[in-house]
């Protein structure tokens, strides 16, 4: 194998192409002799003459055309991969691999997604829907770069977790469930154990003195809807999910009761990536200020 490097052939190309050595070597940015140098080195490697003297001047032999085309076919190349390197690194190619919990995937960041997407045709996105819990667990597996979830009660640091917005959540009763006392709420259909979301909710129910019997489970934001208009009980529902059409569900209530907190989640010394960043960055940069209106009732 001949041991040739990428600056030794940009130096033959570079004297191929320009009018004079001291012109190949202002346009690499060296000085002639390091250029003389360098190509003398190559010479000497390739074990086959590639000039010859024209008096003072040193010119391409008919014979290095070989070389010469393999130089160029390199230099290319090399640049090629130089700017796709540079191209990953910003974030404009490659593959992302993001999670999101529902309601961040298809209202508070589908448009950006959609935006990322558009904006670099070379990336290739692999979205994960699941709850935080799953996610969360992907993340630390290095299944995925980066995930929007709800604020974990407890970080045990294996995560780094930016804040990105908030979520207000309402009771919610079946049609002949409104203005009916706190202690006489329930039962309850909710999220399944282990979600984020079932912890916050059972935790402000005990606070206003709800009792919290829980008679069915599930994932699935419309199917706990449903369950509730079909009279089967109460729930405790991020309001952009509940009063969606078609059939929104009615507040118990008036104010929200509670609220629960986004967070964009990364694994902890994960190996940074440009496109990564680069999605991180737009997805903090795409969050509204929260409307000076958004109250949480504390009084019930």
């Amino acid at each position: 194998m001949l041991h040739l490097s990428t600056q030794q052939l940009d130096y033959l190309v570079a004297v191929a192409d320009a009018p004079t050595w001291a012109d190949a070597a202002a346009d690499l940015g060296v000085s002639p002799s390091a250029l003389s140098q360098g190509l003398s080195q190559l010479e000497r490697r390739v074990g086959v003459p590639l000039f010859d003297r024209d008096g003072r001047r040193r010119v391409l032999l008919p014979s290095a055309q070989p070389v010469l085309a393999y130089a160029r076919t390199v230099v290319a190349q090399t640049r090629e991969l130089s700017r796709w390197a540079t191209a990953v690194r910003a974030g404009e190619r490659g593959r992302l691999r993001v999670g999101m919990i529902d309601l961040a995937a298809t209202v508070h960041f589908g448009a950006t997604l959609q935006r990322f997407v558009q904006a670099r045709p070379e990336v290739e996105l692999h979205l994960a829907v699941a709850p935080s819990a799953d996610l969360s667990a992907q993340l630390l597996a290095g299944d995925l770069s980066l995930a929007v979830i709800v604020e974990p009660a407890v970080n045990t640091g294996e995560l780094e977790l930016i804040e990105l917005t908030e979520d207000d959540l309402a009771v919610y009763g079946p049609t002949n469930g409104h203005d009916v006392p706190v202690g006489e709420w329930g039962p309850w259909v909710t999220f399944p154990v282990g979600s984020h979301t079932r912890t916050l909710v059972a935790e402000r129910l005990a606070e206003l003195g709800a009792r919290f019997e829980v008679v069915a489970e599930s994932h699935q934001p419309e199917v706990l809807r449903s369950m509730v208009a079909l009279g089967m009980g109460w729930t405790v529902l991020p309001v952009l999910q509940a009063e969606t059409a078609p059939n929104p569900l009615r507040r118990a209530r008036p104010a929200p009761i509670m609220s629960r907190r986004l967070v964009v989640a990364r694994r902890r010394g994960a190996v940074a990536d440009g496109l990564t960043d680069a999605f991180l960055a737009e997805l903090v940069a795409s969050v509204p200020p929260r409307s000076a209106g958004a109250h949480v009732d504390s009084t019930l």
